[in-house]
């Protein structure tokens, strides 16, 4: 099935996503660089411990399409989801999923991920990654960005020819520190909403393939912010207080039994709430212990932490960087 031929509305959350790539050269591109790592790799996948991921990775899978077809919305992966996975020996620490449902886990993640609860969680989040989109909504960023930056370099020749060479080259300059700023600021690690979304969709499948997630957040807290600098998965997934607050607040919906299948689960439940570090009356929340603050409170009176100002995109709520030209959520012209 052709991406065209199914719905444009993500089942997990309820829109459709900025998407302006060629999906067949997007799909192949991607599936080159999965089996360009393959075929290079020592595969260890009839080994007790690819068995263990093949076994998680197969639960995972279940789970997702029980879920879709709980709520009629098995056409967002039948045809299109090609699902393959693999533990590769490389003492790497980090795990991928490919846009199409390319999973690869390199074997030096089990040295952290040493229980089934965390392999599901990490393959979870990744599978997360590849079911929202989020590589395609970056792609199409990319591609809107080079847009842009293409057509100030087309701009700045033109002040060429007309003599006014000195604001072409200024422009041309200011267009390569633009381009780099997005390209390793913005474009390589995923976004803050990104992640959010990733954690709680990771979460959320985990716990419908019956796994206990209620030490997951301790577990990510603690590997994130102690060993950043020595594995690579945590360090491109930086510790934040917001997303381990976000995850205890899952667990407590669950505990709670909400209900997930009768609105998308990631809504505008990732969006700040109304007492979460946003000016209510006089009073702001600290979002790491909760304490209330006065509304121009720089520091947490508790616990010390400094509140922080986000930049929210007007269109869909998501954080943006400072000089964004685009949100890399929605793709709304900033």
């Amino acid at each position: 099935m052709a991406k065209n031929d199914r719905s444009g509305v993500n089942p997990f959350t309820g829109k459709k996503h900025f998407d302006i790539v060629n999906d067949d050269k997007f799909l192949q591109q991607s599936y080159n660089e999965y089996y360009a790592v393959i075929n290079k790799s020592q595969l260890l996948d009839n080994t007790p411990e690819g068995q263990l991921v093949r076994n998680v990775a197969v639960n995972l899978i279940n789970a997702v399409q029980n879920y879709l077809a709980n709520i009629g919305r098995l056409d967002y992966i039948e045809n299109y989801y090609d699902w393959d996975f693999h533990l590769v020996a490389d003492k790497t620490v980090n795990a991928f999923c490919m846009p199409g449902g390319k999973i690869v886990m390199f074997s030096g993640i089990l040295s952290v991920a040493n229980t089934e609860e965390k392999v599901a969680f990490i393959l979870g989040h990744e599978m997360a990654h590849a079911l929202l989109d989020h590589s395609r909504t970056r792609a199409s960023a990319q591609t809107a960005h080079n847009a842009i930056t293409s057509a100030a370099w087309v701009g700045s020749i033109a002040m060429d020819l007309f003599g006014l060479g000195a604001i072409g080259n200024l422009t041309r300059a200011a267009t390569n520190l633009a381009s780099m700023g997005s390209h390793y600021l913005l474009l390589n690690p995923w976004g803050r909403d990104q992640e959010l979304e990733a954690d709680r969709l990771g979460m959320l499948i985990i716990h419908w393939a019956g796994y206990d997630i209620s030490h997951i957040p301790a577990f990510w807290e603690s590997m994130s912010a102690k060993n950043s600098n020595e594995h690579d998965f945590f360090s491109t997934h930086p510790s934040d207080s917001k997303r381990i607050a976000a995850m205890n607040d899952l667990i407590v919906e669950i505990e709670n039994q909400k209900d997930f299948y009768s609105s998308p689960v990631i809504d505008n439940s990732l969006k700040p709430k109304n007492d979460d570090n946003k000016p209510q009356g006089n009073v702001k929340r600290c979002q790491k212990c909760g304490t209330p603050c006065e509304s121009d409170a720089k520091f947490c009176t508790n616990c010390g932490s400094e509140f922080v100002d986000e930049l929210r995109c007007p269109n869909c709520g998501a954080s943006i960087e400072k000089d964004s030209s685009f949100c890399i959520n929605c793709g709304f012209k900033l």
